[in-house]
């Protein structure tokens, strides 16, 4: 049971960054390989199956949690659950979407790294240049990192302090204290921290990395056309310049056209995902800067996990408004194909027609951006992230008056 290992056009293997080599060890959110049997499916189902289940009964345990501290009125303690319980609930409904679409995911994944994916034998200066903009989310998925690790140091406290606490706050419906209960339960808690921790790094790291190496084949598509035009103005040919740029702007349409395809398989992909990871963004951030801000000391996690989250969402807006600025230009890139010189010189009228009319049909292809959504809701942008902050913050605002309000009386 092998999980997928992305391989370019010549089958060389992609040398993948740490946050999806890590990612890739996810077995609910990544792939299997082609190559896996019928009975190696079958048991990588079981097993997505068994951590659906553990995924349900922390589900349970942590909202009992949270509705025995909403009936005591105890708003600080309602709020150090809160967190855990978001992003549980979140990563089942995005677990759930995963599953649902495993094989497609695979196809999916395949053609980028075939097709799009820039291969840095054969384009170092441009894979740099898109290698560089994720060094940001490389930063994001060390600090998703630094919050797990802050968790998973609670059991070497219990064992050092002689307790038995669980690594999230969980109320269980029967006796957690013989070992024989607790450990396995302890262990659940792990699993299910390392398998979201790397959820949250590791699929916005794919997603980041679809959307920069896209705008990459874009950028691409636009300097090697320029660079052919070039050469046909310094040839000179008269007779030919317009049959030339004709068959030069109609091999280009062809590759917009698979990268506009390529684009609309990434919308239908990560809609919903993205939908959901946005839809729980504001609450989650408002509880975090809560906790983060009655207690900064005791409450380290929370901090950093806010600054991690905050991070992420504006640089996953700021590749996806890069990514629309991109597209938006592509009308223009064809309009200054230099067709006015090429009809001054051209000798073909029959063929400078044609040229016209190829040109004006590429520029209405490319009239409208291209934007990655959540359920075309809204646009991933760098606005859409600023907005998500706003809305966090008057939650935040009205959480403290509240707690003003419970401290006054």
């Amino acid at each position: 049971m092998v999980r997928y290992v992305p391989r370019l056009a010549d089958g060389q293997r992609v040398r993948l960054a740490w946050p999806l080599a890590l990612f890739r060890l996810n077995h609910i959110f990544w792939p299997l390989d082609p190559s896996t049997g019928k009975w190696g499916r079958y048991l990588d189902r079981a097993l997505a199956v068994l951590g659906c289940l553990i995924f349900v009964q922390h589900n349970d345990a942590e909202l009992r949690y949270l509705r025995a501290e909403a009936s005591n009125l105890n708003m600080d303690a309602f709020l150090t659950g809160m967190p855990t319980y978001l992003i549980l609930v979140e990563a089942q409904f995005r677990s759930l979407h995963v599953l649902l679409h495993f094989e497609e995911l695979q196809r999916f994944l395949q053609r980028f790294y075939t097709t799009i994916y820039i291969d840095p034998r054969a384009e170092p200066d441009m894979f740099r240049r898109v290698d560089g903009q994720m060094l940001i989310n490389r930063l994001v998925s060390a600090m998703y990192g630094a919050v797990i690790s802050g968790y998973l140091i609670s059991p070497v406290l219990s064992v050092i302090n002689r307790r038995k606490d669980f690594l999230y706050s969980m109320v269980f419906p029967f006796d957690t204290e013989p070992l024989a209960v607790f450990v396995p339960l302890l262990l659940s808690n792990v699993w299910v921290g390392i398998v979201i921790d790397s959820m949250m790094f590791g699929e916005t790291s794919l997603l980041c990395e679809l959307i920069v190496h896209l705008n990459g084949r874009y950028l691409l598509l636009k300097r090697d056309l320029e660079e052919s035009i070039q050469r046909i103005l310094a040839e000179r040919r008269r007779p030919q310049m317009a049959r030339q740029l004709k068959e030069l702007i109609i091999a280009t349409l062809r590759q917009n056209v698979a990268l506009n395809q390529f684009g609309e398989q990434l919308e239908a992909q990560y809609t919903v995902r993205v939908f959901i990871m946005f839809a729980f963004a504001a609450g989650l951030l408002c509880a975090l800067s809560f906790k983060a801000y009655t207690n900064p000391m005791a409450n380290y996690i929370y901090a950093i996990w806010f600054g991690a989250k905050t991070v992420e969402l504006l640089s996953l807006g700021q590749l996806g408004s890069s990514l629309a600025y991109t597209t938006d230009s592509l009308g223009s890139m064809y309009y200054h194909t230099h067709w006015e010189q090429v009809l001054e010189q051209s000798s073909n009228p029959l063929e400078t027609l044609r040229l016209l009319r190829l040109i004006q049909l590429a520029i209405e292809m490319n009239s409208r951006p291209f934007y990655v959504t959540g359920l075309k809701y809204f646009r991933v942008s760098l606005q859409a992230g600023l907005k998500i902050l706003q809305a966090s913050f008057s939650y935040f605002t009205f959480l403290t008056s509240m707690q003003r309000r419970q401290l006054s009386n």
